[in-house]
């Protein structure tokens, strides 16, 4: 049986016990990270809570539409044990038709239909030496982190206001909910879901990043640099170093992108491989006209 169930009357326990036990657990499932980044969200439930859909949503002029929040790069249908491609489906058609359009992504371990978008992340997983790890890289990357190397760039903590700012400043498509990333940030430092670092020059902050930790996965969730960060190349730096802590582990260091195509082949030059997910978008014609 599939149930659509309110977010104030979910089992909360049991919806959580549910995605981290899923085969296709992802940080953003999670009842608080859904409840800092979505405005409102409710589930679709399989049985008693043997799979569960997140369905994130917003409201504007009266209407209802599904949206994917920021800051959480993939949800779809989470699940104790492997499901068919048929039930999926089934789970779909029973998203309520008072939703007059639906956007909304769908994690790489569920299934592609005809009716979604295919899209591209990068992951790279660490289960290999540093150094085997760091051959595999494109020749420009081994160049860049050498480059940062050798300006004596260094690690250390820095605040996600610093880098909230560093963003404002240099980059043109700084658009995103900042009130949300600092509710985000405080929520994962406080309770040791992830951690920030940031890269120096001489005592000064270049840039840095955000990083999540769920289970087996190290998100990289947000960045900025500054423009000498971009000339030392703090980026690579900062990445080849958490590729260097979590050697041997078989930690998936997943980068969160690779549809622009930029950014795509940065991370994709470090010998990362596409983890393909989907994007599924559709507008409920009849509830539309129910409501105009």
């Amino acid at each position: 049986m599939i149930q659509y169930i309110k977010r104030k009357d979910l089992d909360i326990l049991k919806y959580d016990v549910c995605i981290e036990n899923s085969i296709q657990s992802r940080i953003y499932g999670f009842s608080w990270y859904l409840d800092i980044v979505a405005d409102n969200w409710d589930v679709m439930v399989l049985d008693d809570y043997k799979a569960v859909m997140p369905i994130p949503w917003k409201s504007k002029y009266g209407l209802k539409y599904i949206s994917q929040p920021y800051f959480c790069q993939q949800l779809g249908v989470f699940s104790k044990e492997k499901f068919t491609k048929e039930i999926q489906e089934e789970i779909i058609k029973k998203i309520p038709k008072k939703f007059v359009k639906v956007s909304l992504n769908f994690n790489s371990d569920n299934f592609l239909t005809s009716n979604m978008k295919p899209l591209k992340n990068y992951i790279l997983i660490l289960n290999n030496t540093y150094d085997t790890l760091f051959k595999a890289f494109s020749k420009g990357r081994k160049h860049a982190v050498k480059v940062g190397q050798k300006n004596q760039l260094l690690l250390n903590k820095t605040t996600i206001s610093e880098l909230i700012d560093m963003k404002k400043e240099f980059y043109a498509h700084g658009n995103f909910p900042i009130i949300v990333l600092e509710k985000l940030t405080n929520y994962v430092l406080e309770n040791n879901k992830g951690f920030i670092l940031g890269v120096f020059k001489d005592g000064s902050l270049i840039g840095g990043g955000l990083f999540l930790k769920s289970k087996n996965r190290i998100t990289y969730l947000f960045s900025s640099f500054n423009m000498d960060g971009r000339k030392l190349q703090a980026a690579s730096f900062l990445i080849s170093n958490i590729v260097k802590k979590y050697e041997n582990s078989n930690a998936i260091l997943d980068f969160e992108g690779g549809n622009l195509p930029n950014i795509g082949s940065f991370f994709k030059s470090f010998s990362s491989k596409d983890e393909g997910y989907s994007h599924l978008n559709y507008i409920n014609i009849i509830s539309l006209f129910k409501k105009s």
